[in-house]
C-alpha cells in the first residue's frame, strides 16, 4: 500500500514539469512513510512512497525497475496471488532477486503487457512504463478500491493517487461547475469527476496506454458481465459456494509481513469477516468505535457481542462529541477534494487508534451492494412489489410532508423515510433509484449556488450522464439496482472514504467481499436469494449464521453514522455562523448564493430540520478542501 504518482511529457514543454516530482511524492507521505524514491528520464518521471507491507526488505522499494532499468514500476495496493502467479513465472525461468508482489506484478507486466491485468487478484493502481518502446501502462483495479486521478492536456500526462499531488505540478485550479453540482446532490464525486476542471479520475477496470502523442483508454473488466450469468442451484447450493468463497477471500488477504487486525462494528459484515479471520489468525485484533453518551448510534453492545463470541482481542475507541471536533481539523485537511459522507470522521478516528496498534486491518466494505443491505434496497424491493402498507404509506403523504423528519432519532427517521418512500412512489424507475441514492434534489443543489457558477454549469452533459448512468436500471430489479450501486455508491462513496481516511494514517484497509471470483458469484444470484419484503441480505445471513451470535440479528441498521445534527447545532454552531459560513466569505468566494446558504442554515436551526444537516456538512467539507487547495 503506498502512494503514487509520475508525469509523462509529449514535447519539450511538458518536461518543465519533471523536476516537480519530488514535491509531489512528498504530498502522498502519510499513504507511504517508510521510504520515498523518485525515477527520472528524458520524458517521464514516477514517484513512489512506500507503505511496507509484504517483504519489508529495501530490495523491495518503488520504483522498481528491472533489465538494466528499460521497465520502471510504481505500483499502490496488493495482489494477493501473486505466489501462484510468480511460481508460473519461475517455470518459465524467470528469476526474482525479492519476496515482494511487487516484483512479481513487474516480471508479469514485463511478460504479457496489458493481458497480465486480468490474472490479477487484488487491489492497484499502478503505472509500468518501458523506456525502450517509450509507453506507459496506468491501470486501476476492477472497482476502484484504490484511487488515481490523471490530466491530460497537449503537454502531459500526469497521474497520482491523491489530487493534491497533481495540483503539485501546477496546473490551473479551476472549480469543474458541473462536479460541484453533482457534489451537492450526491455529498460524493463518483469517477471520473474531480472537483478541479481537466482532472478525472481512471474509471474501475479501466487501464491507459501513453504515449508520445496520445493517450488511449480502455476497459479490461466491466461489471456488467457478471451480472449476465445466471447462478445454477438451489438456495442451499448456494450458500455452500458463498461460504467457501468467503473464507478462500478473506484468507487471501490475511498475508502480510506487518500485524493485522479487523475493523468490528457490530453489524453482520464485518462480524462475517472478523468471525472467518479468527479461525485463521490465533489472538486476532479486533476494533470499533463507540459514541458515549448516544446510544442511537452507539453499536458497542453488538461488537463486544461478536468479540466475545469469536475469541479475539477486541478493543473499543469510545469518543464523545468533544473527540471528535478535535479530529475535525486535521480530517478536513486531509481531502483532496471534497468528500461531504459524514461517517469518514469516525473512519479516520478508528484507522488513527488502529493504526496504533495494526498496519493492516480486514473491512466489511462492499457487502451491502452485492447483497442488498440497504435501506434503499428494501424500499424499492416494497416500491417494485407494493401491498396494503405501501399503498397506505403513499394515501399518507400529507401527513408525512408535515411532520418533523431528522436522521437523529427514531421517530424523526421513521417520518424522513416514509416521506421519501411515498415521494418515490410517483416516480419512474430510474427516478426512484436517483431520489433514493442522493441525499438533495437538483432543484435545492441550484439554489445554493451563485450566478456565475450557474452560468458555467453544463446542464444538458449532467443529464446525459446520469442518463447513461441510470441505463441500466430498466426494469423493477434489483440486481440492476445493486449493479448501479457498484459502479456509483461503491466506488465513489463507501471505498473513497476507505481509502482516503485509513491512508491518512498508513493503514492499509483490505475488502474481502471485493474478491472479484466471490463478486461474479453474489452478482450472479437470484436476487430473490437476497431481499424480500421483510429482510435484507438473506443469503449472508443465513450463510453464517451458525457462526454469529443470535444478538446481531433482526437489529436496526445504522451503518457508521455520527451523531452530526447535534453536534452541527450546538458545538460547532459558532464556526458555521462566523467561519464556514459567515456572509462575507461567501459572497467574496463567488461559488455559492447567500440567500440560499442563510435558508439552508435557518432550516438547520429550526424544529424540523430534515436532512439539512447532511447539506450544511456538504459545505462545510467543501470550504475546508477550498482553504487548503483553492484559496
Amino acid at each position: 500500500m503506498c502512494g503514487i504518482t509520475g508525469v509523462f511529457a509529449f514535447n519539450e514543454i511538458g518536461r518543465f514539469n519533471l523536476p516537480n516530482i519530488s514535491l509531489a511524492t512528498e504530498t502522498l507521505e502519510h499513504r507511504g512513510p517508510d521510504f520515498q524514491k523518485v525515477f527520472v528520464g528524458d520524458f517521464v518521471a514516477l514517484g513512489h512512497r512506500r507503505l511496507s507491507i509484504i517483504d519489508l526488505n529495501p530490495q523491495a522499494n518503488q520504483p522498481m525497475s528491472a533489465e538494466d532499468g528499460r521497465y520502471q514500476l510504481v505500483f499502490n495496493g496488493e495482489i494477493y496471488n501473486y505466489k501462484l502467479l510468480r511460481q508460473e513465472l519461475e517455470s518459465k525461468g524467470v528469476q526474482f532477486k525479492t519476496e515482494s508482489d511487487t516484483e512479481v506484478l513487474l516480471q508479469l507486466l514485463i511478460h504479457e503487457g496489458k493481458d497480465a491485468l486480468n490474472k490479477l487478484n487484488g487491489f492497484f493502481a499502478f503505472s509500468f512504463y518501458d523506456q525502450q518502446k517509450e509507453e506507459m501502462l496506468v491501470a486501476r483495479d476492477r472497482y476502484g478500491i484504490k484511487p488515481l486521478y490523471y490530466l491530460e492536456d497537449e503537454d502531459r500526462f500526469i497521474f497520482a493517487s491523491e489530487l493534491k499531488a497533481i495540483l503539485k505540478f501546477g496546473i490551473e485550479k479551476t472549480i469543474d461547475t458541473n462536479s460541484l453540482y453533482t457534489y451537492l446532490q450526491l455529498n460524493y464525486l463518483p469517477a471520473p469527476m474531480s472537483m478541479v476542471k481537466g482532472v478525472k479520475k481512471l474509471m474501475p477496470g479501466q487501464y491507459a496506454v501513453v504515449k508520445k502523442k496520445s493517450v488511449e483508454i480502455n476497459s479490461y473488466y466491466e461489471l456488467k458481465n457478471t451480472f449476465e450469468k445466471d447462478f445454477q442451484g438451489n438456495y442451499e447450493d448456494a450458500q455452500v459456494q458463498l461460504k467457501a468463497l468467503m473464507e478462500k477471500a478473506v484468507e487471501r488477504r490475511l498475508v502480510a509481513d506487518v500485524p493485522l487486525g479487523t475493523f468490528l462494528s457490530g453489524g453482520v459484515d464485518s462480524s462475517i469477516i472478523s468471525a472467518i479471520a479468527s479461525k485463521k489468525v490465533d489472538g486476532l485484533h479486533t476494533f470499533s468505535i463507540g459514541y458515549k453518551g448516544n446510544s442511537y448510534f452507539d453499536e458497542t453492545e453488538y461488537a463486544n457481542a461478536v468479540a466475545k463470541h469469536i475469541g479475539s482481542k477486541h478493543q473499543v475507541f469510545s469518543l464523545s462529541l468533544d473527540d471528535l471536533y478535535g479530529y475535525l481539523p486535521k480530517m478536513l485537511k486531509s481531502f483532496s477534494e471534497p468528500f461531504a459522507d459524514s461517517s469518514a470522521l469516525p473512519v479516520y478516528a478508528l484507522s488513527q487508534l488502529t493504526k496504533e496498534n495494526v498496519t493492516v486491518a480486514l473491512s466489511g466494505d462492499g457487502a451491502d451492494e452485492l447483497f442488498a443491505g440497504y435501506n434503499k434496497h428494501a424500499a424499492l424491493y416494497r416500491l417494485w412489489h407494493p401491498g396494503v402498507k405501501e399503498k397506505m404509506v403513499n394515501a399518507l403523504r400529507p401527513l408525512w410532508n408535515i411532520l418533523p423528519k431528522s436522521r437523529n432519532n427514531p421517530f424523526g427517521n421513521i417520518s424522513r423515510q416514509l416521506k421519501k418512500f411515498a415521494d418515490a412512489s410517483q416516480l419512474d424507475i430510474q427516478s426512484q433509484y436517483w431520489l433514493l441514492a442522493s441525499l438533495q434534489n437538483a432543484r435545492k443543489s441550484t439554489d445554493l449556488l451563485s450566478n456565475a457558477v450557474l452560468e458555467d454549469i453544463d446542464f444538458e452533459g449532467f443529464d446525459l450522464w446520469k442518463e447513461q448512468l441510470l441505463s441500466t436500471l430498466n426494469t423493477k430489479s434489483i440486481n440492476q439496482s445493486l449493479q448501479l450501486d457498484q459502479e456509483l455508491v461503491l466506488q465513489g462513496d463507501m471505498l473513497q472514504k476507505v481509502d482516503l481516511m485509513s491512508m491518512q494514517h498508513a493503514l492499509e484497509v483490505r475488502v474481502p467481499f471485493l474478491d472479484h471470483e466471490l463478486v461474479a458469484f453474489a452478482n450472479s444470484l437470484p436476487e430473490e436469494f437476497k431481499v424480500n419484503g421483510k429482510r435484507k441480505k438473506m443469503i449472508l445471513q443465513d450463510t453464517f449464521r451458525d457462526i454469529m451470535p443470535e444478538k446481531i440479528y433482526n437489529r436496526p441498521k445504522h451503518g457508521f453514522e455520527v451523531p452530526l445534527l447535534d453536534w452541527l447545532r450546538k458545538d460547532l454552531k459558532l464556526d458555521i455562523e462566523n467561519k464556514w459560513l459567515d456572509k462575507e466569505r461567501i459572497e467574496k468566494q463567488e461559488v455559492f448564493d447567500w440567500e440560499g446558504v442563510q435558508a439552508l442554515k435557518k432550516k438547520l436551526f429550526s424544529s424540523n430540520p430534515e436532512d439539512s444537516h447532511a447539506h450544511i456538512w456538504a459545505l462545510i467539507v467543501f470550504q475546508g478542501w477550498w482553504e487548503g487547495y483553492m484559496d
